[in-house]
């Protein structure tokens, strides 16, 4: 019932309708699932799509339509007016130190996970409106599932989710649902997180994967629109949350990309009302997103692939630093191309030669580039089985 509730919201955007299937279908459709747990299956049809990629793609279309566009500029306090309403924030330039302030009617905190921080910085008093949930993602070989079809258990003997997805030539293994105090920068899968997955996957899977098998680790928080009634994390809304609090400063959180147009769009709205800026209708639904610039953009006649398992050259280097913003060794490693996340062992294995490149693009030095070497080891370091 659930499934045809999905296929009638789709609507016109659906990519095929969901339907029942035998015992065998779904061992011939995903080859490597263990046949004895199986009796049937429920075939149906979601999409993929490349969360940075597409927020590097957002970034860009902002730029081309005007917006000033800044990274590594850390928000060190809310400019308060004499009535204690936010009208600016002060922020400091994390490369040279530089402090700077900017004054404006309306301040948005879409800080996703770290927006309780900037709450604080309005209203010392302000109660957290998030609950902070860590999940846990293994990627491994394809062979432990030959199928471009996804796995998905939504209830294992323990009550949990497990989903097993193709992704990027890889398979991608999860998921967690780890209830944490605070948010991190770069949270770290635990031991037990990641004995659970590889136990629970091999309950499933006719080869069982084993630590010596993963080729990178990842996690991240998730953040929850509190509940005061004490309900686990895995029950709490993944809906979007909008505030505009006494201080006037705006805050968007919560939601998923799923819904993120319509979220900024209910969020522009609110703040163009608050700060009786001039209304014009909204664009978003039919705005061209900027193509992305890896792959499209030219490569002179020196560029060579960065590895053979690997589609970027060293052109995508540097179109990363020259029109995306990429600043360090991760920038490009991780969130321009998804190396790290796809095989931390050969992201280590690049980082000089990548190391190399940015310092020629960015005039940088020796020491620079040391620098960059040493923490990207230490990041690559949480992305390695232990």
């Amino acid at each position: 019932i659930g499934l045809k509730l999905y296929d009638l919201l789709s609507g016109q955007y659906g990519i095929g309708r969901s339907t029942v299937i035998s015992r065998e279908e779904t061992l011939r459709r995903l080859p490597g699932l263990m046949g004895a747990l199986i009796s049937g299956g429920v075939l149906y049809y979601d999409g993929q799509f490349d969360d940075s990629r597409l927020l590097i793609d957002l970034m860009r279309t902002a730029d081309e339509h005007g917006a000033a566009v800044l990274n590594y500029a850390s928000v060190n306090s809310l400019i308060m007016d004499e009535s204690g309403i936010v009208s600016g924030v002060n922020f400091s330039d994390a490369e040279t130190r530089e402090s700077f302030s900017v004054r404006s009617k309306v301040v948005i905190n879409a800080t996703g996970a770290f927006c309780d921080a900037v709450r604080l910085m309005a209203d010392a008093s302000a109660p957290p409106i998030l609950t902070h949930s860590r999940g846990v993602h293994l990627v491994l070989d394809k062979k432990f599932l030959r199928s471009e079809s996804a796995l998905l258990i939504p209830k294992t003997p323990d009550g949990r989710v497990l989903f097993a997805i193709p992704w990027r030539g890889r398979l991608l293994v999860g998921t967690t649902e780890t209830p944490v105090s605070a948010a991190e920068i770069e949270p770290v899968a635990s031991d037990a997180e990641i004995e659970f997955i590889l136990e629970t996957a091999g309950e499933f899977l006719t080869e069982k994967p084993g630590r010596k098998d993963i080729l990178s680790v990842f996690a991240g928080i998730r953040p929850l629109i509190n509940s005061a009634n004490g309900k686990n994390t895995a029950s709490l809304s993944r809906e979007h949350f909008i505030e505009k609090g006494d201080s006037g400063l705006i805050t968007i959180t919560g939601g998923k990309w799923t819904t993120y147009r319509q979220m900024a769009e209910e969020t522009i709205d609110l703040a163009a009302s608050y700060g009786q800026l001039s209304l014009q209708n909204c664009v978003t639904r039919t705005l061209k997103i900027a193509e992305s610039s890896l792959h499209t953009s030219s490569r002179d006649n020196s560029s060579q692939p960065l590895h053979p398992q690997f589609p970027y050259t060293t052109s995508d280097v540097r179109t990363a630093v020259r029109e995306e913003m990429a600043r360090t060794l991760e920038d490009v490693l991780a969130r321009r191309t998804r190396i790290l996340f796809l095989d931390a062992a050969a992201a280590m294995g690049l980082a000089e030669t990548v190391a190399d490149i940015m310092a020629e693009e960015l005039g940088k030095d020796d020491a620079w580039k040391q620098k960059q070497l040493e923490e990207f080891g230490r990041l690559a370091q949480g992305y390695l089985p232990r």
